[in-house]
């Protein structure tokens, strides 16, 4: 047997949060403390309350950072339900990047695609004749509610969002207000001073 099987950063739990849950164990509800009754692991990166998907929880503090520092450059994958027609010049304007509080967002992977999701309860909110459309969003980053202000600089503000991948874990075989979890498969980077860290390609 492993001794160290359940040492902390040996696991972390992929939990797919629902619309409308918090980001957090205490104060409001709802929030992870009723979906999650592990005890120790916390979130790496969140979700606002009107996002769905993919939450990394861990307890290790290095693979938290790797996580959320944008210096690591650990890939986020997101699908947003948009209003409006996309076409080709909001794309590559959200795709070569975006200025959001003076400072421009990296470069980021960006593609419309086909319907992924079934509606959600409760229904986003639509406007009669004006059509929708679903982009695949891909970021090293992780500014605060980064994804909705690349596409509403873009003309066309996101309706519903969610996460469908972190760095190699994705959501697909988790249902809804589920969790799983998952043993760690992940070179762990040193932490180094700021000034001396660098990305990991």
């Amino acid at each position: 047997m492993n001794k160290n099987l359940d040492q902390p950063g040996n696991y972390v739990i992929l939990f797919n949060k629902p619309y409308g849950v918090l980001c957090q164990f205490t104060g409001p509800k709802p929030n992870l403390a009723e979906y999650i009754p592990v005890k120790g692991f916390y979130p790496a990166g969140r979700l606002d309350k009107d996002s769905e998907g993919l939450v990394v929880l861990t307890d290790n503090g290095q693979l938290q950072a790797q996580i959320t520092d944008p210096e690591y450059k650990m890939k986020k994958t997101y699908w947003a339900q948009v209003e409006g027609k996309i076409n080709a010049t909001a794309l590559n304007f959200i795709k070569t990047g975006v200025l959001i509080k003076g400072k421009k967002t990296a470069p980021a992977q960006v593609k419309k695609i086909h319907i992924p999701l079934s509606p959600r309860e409760p229904d986003i909110r639509r406007r009669e004749n004006i059509p929708t459309s679903w982009l695949e969003i891909v970021i090293k980053e992780g500014r605060n509610r980064q994804i909705r202000k690349m596409t509403a600089a873009a003309g066309f503000p996101t309706l519903r969002l969610y996460r469908t991948g972190v760095g190699p874990w994705n959501i697909f075989s988790t249902p809804t207000g589920s969790f799983q979890k998952c043993r760690v498969n992940y070179p762990l980077y040193p932490r180094l001073p700021k000034k001396l860290r660098r990305s990991p390609d």
